[in-house]
């Protein structure tokens, strides 16, 4: 099964998430492994302080984490494992950026590839995701580029997903598949 998570900052859809993997494997009976692929790169005192924050969270909760920013998978994920993916935005933005691939199609197919391996891998697969669509303004032209970026790839989760869901202020709310 595939789910996609998608959420404001701070809307706690990430430990909803990793709520929701654990629950996928528990239910399947499942013995495989559970991944938390991390795409957050460590740059900076904030993002090291997240990074710590989430390492935190998750403890104890029996994850295997990898350190995944922008290049295809180093590491052999084990087959029919549990996986989550947190969070796509990052991933957008560290190909986009950090690679110096100013295409947003290039981009764009590059996620699209990674995310069907994953999916291929996955016994259960969920992807978290941004919602940076609402604030209204108008960025320098390489934002703008990256916020369509994220838009395109959120459909495409969205479409290649078994269910997709929004969470505010910690409560989910079914967008696709389910009730």
């Amino acid at each position: 099964m595939m789910v996609t998570i998608i959420g404001e900052s701070g809307s706690g859809k990430s430990e909803y998430a990793e709520n929701l993997i654990m629950d996928l494997q528990r239910s399947n009976n499942d013995s495989k492994k559970l991944y938390y692929i991390a795409t957050m790169e460590p740059y900076g005192k904030e993002a090291k302080k997240r990074i710590s924050r989430h390492r935190k969270e998750r403890s104890g909760k029996g994850f295997i984490t990898v350190e995944y920013y922008n290049n295809t998978i180093d590491c052999c994920l084990e087959v029919k494992s549990n996986i989550l993916l947190e969070c796509m935005s990052n991933l957008a933005a560290n190909i986009m950026f950090n690679n110096g691939i100013n295409d947003k199609y290039l981009v764009y197919n590059k996620i699209c590839n990674i995310i069907g391996k994953f999916k291929e891998t996955a016994s259960n697969l969920v992807v978290v995701t941004n919602d940076i669509f609402a604030d209204g303004n108008i960025y320098d032209r390489s934002t703008m580029e990256y916020i369509e970026l994220l838009g395109m790839v959120n459909r495409y989760l969205t479409d290649i997903s078994d269910k997709a869901e929004e969470v505010i202020y910690s409560c989910p709310f079914v967008i696709k598949g389910g009730t």
